[in-house]
């Protein structure tokens, strides 16, 4: 039996602590206090709530993409992975959206996970440590709206379900991307 970590257990701890307050007003205090732990504990693992927040975003992601294989079926799976994760931590998302800002905000954070992450898809796929400037604009491209149009669908600016969210990440992928996906 996996035994989670202390990082794991204050990120869960965060997650609790913000379904029912805003990010903004979260305290170092609050969380540790919430799962038992000391405030030195906390920073021995993290510099701020900002940190906690992007390791366990960034996690998540990389447990999704760990699983591709390089098929279009499993750039499938992972893409319905990511919209029920979504769709499974909802509330928590649409605060963290509502309720960090500046340079700490997860809406340009997230949009930089995602493109590194797709980068790098695309640089393993295509046998390269880089790729050329047209194909990392496409990149970006694809992240920043795939990333703002899930923002939309988490503050219930439109109704979809995960699959469908899912289908249109799919559907939306640029073709000089596809080539690295399928």
């Amino acid at each position: 039996m996996k035994r989670k970590t202390s990082k794991e257990i204050l990120a869960e701890s965060f997650r609790e602590v913000a379904e029912r307050k805003n990010i903004d007003k979260i305290t170092v205090k609050d969380i540790t206090e919430n799962c038992g732990y000391s405030p030195a504990t906390f920073y021995r693992q993290f510099h701020d709530k900002y940190d906690l927040i992007a390791w366990d975003y960034t996690r998540e992601l990389k447990n999704f993409l760990s699983r591709m294989d390089g098929s279009k079926a499993e750039w499938q799976n992972v893409l319905l992975c990511v919209a029920n994760f979504f769709q499974e931590r909802k509330v928590y998302l649409a605060n963290l959206f509502l309720h960090t800002s500046g340079l700490e905000s997860f809406i340009a954070y997230m949009q930089e996970v995602h493109f590194r992450s797709l980068k790098d898809i695309v640089e393993k796929a295509s046998f390269s440590s880089s790729i050329d400037t047209l194909t990392e604009m496409y990149i970006r491209l694809y992240v920043l709206g795939s990333a703002q149009f899930t923002c939309e669908w988490i503050l219930g600016k439109f109704e979809a379900t995960a699959q469908e969210l899912a289908t249109v990440f799919e559907q939306t992928l640029p073709s000089p991307l596809q080539k690295y996906l399928s």
